[in-house]
């Protein structure tokens, strides 16, 4: 038995330069490119881990695609390791040519053991490829990643959005997927035993409106940002 989805497997079957290609169409309706939210994701975290005085020096990318987070994690998050795990033997084969070093691994899901060593795992818009049936098992996996005290930062896209259903509609390996409320992600991080810590919504304003992203802090909120973040902890 496995100890993660495979169900995406195919809709992920593509190389690097489709792939970016393909969410590049999707993401321009907002104005910004994929850089824009990745680096947005990763400075808000840095923010929330230094409010509870986390500072992870192991991390895992789950579901890590073509691994553009990667260097984001280095140089915002200061850590020391980084594990990008997928089910895409073609986007792990272009993360390993953009960012392999003795500091990384790519591996498929079956080739990396859930030992209770990360300090954190971050996963961005993965869950919404998984059937419904097969999310608990990914969380459980992520939590065996986890040690003791280990965070969880959990970002999906927001489904009570209406730009985001529609920038969805526009990316083809997205138009299928079943999207998470909100409070069902909460629901099945909490079932497997994760301390839920805060939940935050982010990208709110397109770039035409970026003169009003200065209120973007104060609003995270409100359950109106594009995407959200549920930040959790292994007990």
């Amino acid at each position: 038995m496995t100890n993660h989805p495979r169900s995406s497997h195919e809709t992920f079957e593509m190389s690097t330069t489709d792939y970016e290609a393909a969410l590049a169409c999707g993401l321009s309706v907002s104005g910004e490119d994929k850089d824009y939210f990745a680096q947005g994701r990763i400075a808000w975290l840095k923010a929330c881990l230094q409010r509870l005085y986390i500072a992870p020096q192991t991390v895992m990318d789950y579901g890590c695609g073509t691994g553009s987070a990667t260097s984001l994690l280095f140089e915002h998050l200061g850590v020391t390791c980084v594990i990008g795990t997928d089910t895409s033997v073609k986007l792990l084969e272009g993360a390993r040519r953009l960012y392999g070093s003795e500091q990384t691994q790519f591996l498929l899901f079956d080739h990396y053991q859930p030992a209770s060593t990360l300090d954190l795992v971050f996963c961005n818009g993965v869950f919404h490829h998984i059937p419904p049936h097969e999310r608990a098992r990914a969380v459980d996996y992520i939590y065996r990643a986890l040690r003791p005290g280990g965070v969880f930062s959990f970002w999906e896209n927001n489904p009570w959005n209406p730009g985001t259903r529609y920038v969805m509609r526009r990316i083809p390996f997205d138009r299928d997927a079943i999207t998470l409320t909100p409070p069902e992600a909460r629901r099945l991080l909490r079932t497997r035993g994760f301390e839920l810590l805060r939940t935050d919504f982010l990208f709110i304003f397109p770039r035409c409106l970026s003169w009003l992203r200065c209120l973007e802090p104060r609003l995270a909120r409100l359950p109106i940002g594009a995407q959200y973040q549920i930040l959790c902890r292994r007990l």
